[in-house]
C-alpha cells in the first residue's frame, strides 16, 4: 500500500502561490496584492492563515505591507518602494523627485507626463515614486530622496488628516518644494492646483440652470483634502445662489478612496459601494441629477443606475468631476475636466524657478477647469397635469 504524500499546509500553499506569481511577474514591484479577505476566499481559509502567510513573506523582505493599504511587492530584498528612472542618469543633469500616490490612472500619468517633458526640456532628470496614499510610505521616500541628493521635489500628497510634518519642516528650511493638485491649508507653500471650488460650482450650476433643485453628492471621504474640500464648497455655493437649502440627506460623501478606486485597476466596481448607492437611489426618488466627485465614483454610479434601470439622462442627469472613457460607461459623460498635463508643466517650471531662487516669495498657481458638456444632462420634465 503506497503512503499518501504529507499534506502541505494551507500558509505555505498560499505564500507559494504568491511567490510564484512574483517570479513570473504577474505582480510586479509595487504592486498591490489581493487583500486579507480575497485570498482568504480564494483558498477557503481563515485571515488567520492567510495572515501568517503574508507575515513570512515579509519577514523575507519579499512583500511590505502599508498600514490600512494592504500588502505589496517589494522592489528589493529590504521591502522598500520603487524609485524610477525617466532616463538614465548623468552628472551634467541634476536631479529631481516626483513622488505620487499611484499611477493607475490616467490623471497621474498626465502630470507626470507634464512634469518630465518639462524637465527633460530644461536640462534636468527626472526620478519619481509611488507613496501608496501612505503617510508613513511617503515619509520613506523623502528620506530616500534626500539621500539622492535631490535638487527639488514635486509631491502629490497623500490623503491624511495631518499634514506631513517631513513636508513642512523642509519647507521651513527652504528646501525646493512644490505640490501638485492639492495645497495645504493655511500653510504657505509652493503649489498648483485646479479651481476645485469654481469647477463643481459650473458643474452643479449646469444642472441648476436645466431645472434640477433635487441634485445629490457622490463623494469619497475627504480627510482634509483640499481638492475634495473646495468640489465640496463648489456644489454648496451653487445651491447656495439659485436659493437652495442643502439637504445633507442627499450627500453620501464617506466613501474610502482606494476602495472606490478598485474599479481603476480592475474594471469591477465595489460590490459594497454599489449596493449602497443603489439603496441611496431608491431611498431618493426625488433626486433627478447627481453630482459626483471624481472618476471611480461616477463608474460606480452607472453600474448602479444601470442594475436599477435608471437610465441616464432621462431619468436621472449626471455630471462628474473628471472623466475617461471607460467600458462601463455607455455614454459620454458630461464633466469638469482638468489640464493634467499643464498642472505637471506648470509645477515644473515653478520648481525649477524654487530651485534657482530658494528665498523667492512663495506662489500658489490656480489653473481654470473646463465644463465639458456631453450626453449624460438633460433638462427636468415637468409632468403635464394630466399626466399627474
Amino acid at each position: 500500500m503506497s503512503k499518501q504524500a504529507p499534506r502541505v499546509p494551507m500558509y505555505t500553499q498560499i505564500r507559494d502561490y504568491i511567490l510564484d506569481n512574483i517570479k513570473q511577474q504577474v505582480w510586479k514591484p509595487d504592486d498591490r496584492l489581493p487583500s486579507e479577505n480575497e485570498l482568504a476566499k480564494q483558498f477557503k481559509v481563515s485571515r488567520i492563515t492567510v495572515k501568517n502567510a503574508l507575515s513570512e513573506l515579509t519577514e523575507s523582505g519579499l512583500i511590505y505591507r502599508v498600514q490600512g493599504k494592504g500588502s505589496f511587492v517589494s522592489s528589493s530584498e529590504r521591502g522598500e518602494p520603487q524609485l524610477y528612472e525617466s532616463e538614465p542618469a548623468s552628472d551634467e543633469k541634476p536631479l529631481v523627485a516626483f513622488m505620487m500616490p499611484w499611477l493607475s490612472n490616467m490623471f497621474t500619468a498626465r502630470i507626470l507626463s507634464g512634469i518630465e517633458e518639462y524637465l527633460s526640456a530644461h536640462g534636468h532628470h527626472l526620478i519619481f515614486a509611488k507613496t501608496h496614499d501612505s503617510q508613513a510610505q511617503e515619509k520613506d521616500v523623502i528620506k530616500r530622496m534626500l539621500q539622492l541628493n535631490v535638487k527639488g521635489i514635486i509631491i502629490f500628497p497623500v490623503e491624511e488628516q495631518t499634514y506631513n510634518e517631513d513636508i513642512l519642516r523642509l519647507t521651513m528650511n527652504q528646501f525646493p518644494i512644490v505640490l501638485v493638485d492639492r495645497y495645504f491649508r493655511g500653510i504657505d507653500t509652493n503649489c498648483v492646483y485646479s479651481d476645485n471650488t469654481d469647477g463643481a460650482y459650473r458643474a452643479v450650476k449646469h444642472l441648476l440652470e436645466l431645472g434640477h433643485t433635487r441634485i445629490g453628492v457622490l463623494s469619497t471621504r475627504s480627510y482634509g483634502t483640499t481638492s475634495i474640500e473646495d468640489r465640496l464648497l463648489g456644489y454648496d455655493k451653487a445651491l447656495a445662489e439659485h436659493h437652495i437649502p442643502v439637504d445633507h440627506r442627499l450627500k453620501l460623501e464617506h466613501f474610502n478612496n482606494e476602495k472606490m478606486n478598485t474599479i481603476l485597476d480592475t474594471n469591477a466596481v465595489d460590490p459594497d459601494y454599489k449596493e449602497e448607492i443603489k439603496a441611496f437611489l431608491r431611498s431618493h426618488p426625488d433626486m433627478t441629477a447627481i453630482f459626483t466627485i471624481n472618476s471611480a465614483t461616477v463608474y460606480t454610479l452607472l453600474e448602479a443606475a444601470k442594475e436599477l434601470q435608471l437610465r441616464i439622462p432621462e431619468d436621472l442627469s449626471v455630471v462628474s468631476y473628471d472623466y475617461d472613457p471607460h467600458p462601463v460607461a455607455s455614454i459620454a459623460l458630461s464633466h469638469v475636466r482638468q489640464d493634467e498635463h499643464r498642472l505637471g508643466t506648470e509645477a515644473a517650471r515653478l520648481l525649477l524657478s524654487v530651485i534657482a531662487n530658494p528665498k523667492q516669495e512663495r506662489q500658489n498657481i490656480v489653473l481654470s477647469p473646463n465644463l465639458n458638456l456631453l450626453d449624460s444632462t438633460a433638462a427636468l420634465v415637468v409632468p403635464r397635469k394630466d399626466e399627474l
